[in-house]
């Protein structure tokens, strides 16, 4: 059951993550960004509310796990060479630790 819920949940999480790439990346890669922030402030609003297995694997792995995209990261950070590619890694991680701290303090 758990693993048709994943599926479930990335078949929209996915998606997200290809059309915000598609049309948000250019010079920076901004959808790419988006993404992976907006997919850890949900992530730890959900952890917050303490969702059961099912909603968690749904909502959490399924859906979150595919909008956000730490191997988009990686190939773009390279892409922008070391010292722009260095600070967007940086920042990115930085970004999604404290969206991830506001959705869990928000649902608090």
């Amino acid at each position: 059951m758990d693993a048709l819920l994943v599926a479930a949940g990335a078949s929209v999480g996915a998606p997200v993550r290809y059309v915000s790439g598609h049309y948000l990346d250019g010079r920076l890669p901004l959808g790419t960004l988006l993404v992976n922030v907006a997919g850890a402030f949900l992530l730890g609003l959900f952890t917050s509310l303490a969702l059961d297995g099912h909603q968690m694997a749904l909502l959490g792995t399924g859906f979150c796990g595919a909008l956000t995209t730490y191997s988009a990261l990686a190939v773009k950070s390279v892409e922008l060479g070391r010292r722009t590619g260095t600070a967007y890694a940086v920042g990115t991680v930085l970004l999604a630790l404290a969206a991830a701290q506001l959705g869990f303090v928000l649902a608090s």
